[in-house]
């Protein structure tokens, strides 16, 4: 008897023991697949996270749903404790109003692809700016180089007027010599009243269509001293000439670089008869040249028609000469 008491309490014994190892394997094939969901579901969040941020979204499940966080950090619990737990808490807590709910990763994925659409529709919109703006630069460019081309014939307009005035004031300069001065074959004088240095005649005169008066012969010279004379007496006024020695001392040339052939220097006046000469100079008027490198310019004394070497710097009148 004792021995059917001590078989059964073993057969009872095995069952129990089979019955918990059933149990605790069931548990631990449940808590291994629930184990795998939740890793799924954590690499899901963690995804979006990473896009969300990538994309400069805000966390719109973490705004609109805070618990969630709470719930998230009893992921080590077992289904049957967190049941335990909601039912606990809902016997405890009082009823809240229901929330909005947490949004699916479909919709995450819907609102970023309604992001990108925008983007897209903007960066187009932006496609066609700058396609109206380099439209507009071209026909700026257009603008600017017909702008150019008329600047061009203007300033070729320009330059031919000028020319055309230079030529008029030749042709004015040259009829005003030969009609108000003296005419002398194929050349006309004509004496301005206007102090100058010796270069600064020339380029009035040049300007004019003339030069400086180059008196090329003793005819010439008789002449122009004679139009000189009737012009400044009773007075006596030096009067710049074309005729320098600036290249080279003592080597006298015209303007025009031609060398002078004849000279009519002022001289020192003779003694009077019966006078013992005197080895000094004349104090008033001394032969000439006698200015050497200081003096390289010639002038014409309006009294007599005599030469005198002057500094090229001084102001006197100026006579012009001109083509007839």
């Amino acid at each position: 008897m004792q021995a059917y008491w001590f078989f059964g309490a073993l057969v009872v014994l095995q069952l129990l023991g089979f019955g918990h190892g059933a149990r605790g394997a069931a548990r631990e094939w449940e808590g291994g697949w629930g184990g795998a969901l939740e890793e799924e579901r954590e690499r899901e969040a963690l995804m979006l996270k990473h896009l969300q941020e990538a994309l400069g979204l805000p966390d719109r499940r973490r705004e609109e749903n805070p618990a969630s966080t709470a719930e998230g950090q009893g992921t080590g619990m077992t289904e049957e404790d967190q049941g335990d737990e909601e039912e606990e808490e809902a016997t405890q807590a009082p009823p809240t109003p229901s929330s909005s709910p947490s949004p699916t990763p479909e919709d995450t994925i819907t609102y970023i692809l309604g992001r990108l659409a925008g983007l897209d529709a903007g960066l187009h919109q932006l496609h066609v700016r700058l396609h109206a703006l380099d439209t507009r630069v071209v026909e700026l460019t257009q603008g600017l180089r017909q702008l150019r081309e008329t600047t061009g014939n203007t300033r070729d307009a320009v330059e031919t007027l000028q020319e055309a005035r230079a030529r008029a004031e030749h042709e004015h300069g040259r009829l005003e010599g030969c009609l108000k001065g003296l005419r002398l074959g194929h050349k006309c004088f004509f004496l301005s009243r206007d102090f100058e240095t010796q270069p600064a005649a020339q380029a009035r005169c040049a300007a004019r269509g003339g030069s400086l008066a180059q008196p090329a012969d003793r005819q010439q010279m008789d002449a122009l001293a004679r139009y000189l004379r009737a012009a400044l007496a009773p007075y006596n006024w030096p009067v710049w000439l074309g005729v320098h020695d600036r290249r080279a001392e003592g080597l006298y040339l015209f303007e025009n670089g031609q060398r002078v052939s004849f000279f009519a220097w002022h001289r020192a006046p003779s003694p009077e008869p019966g006078a013992r000469p005197s080895a000094a100079p004349h104090p008033l008027s001394p032969d000439q040249p006698n200015g050497g490198v200081l003096e390289n310019c010639v002038a014409q004394a309006s009294d007599d028609g005599s030469w005198w070497d002057h500094d090229c710097d001084r102001r006197l009148y100026f006579v012009c000469e001109f083509p007839f």
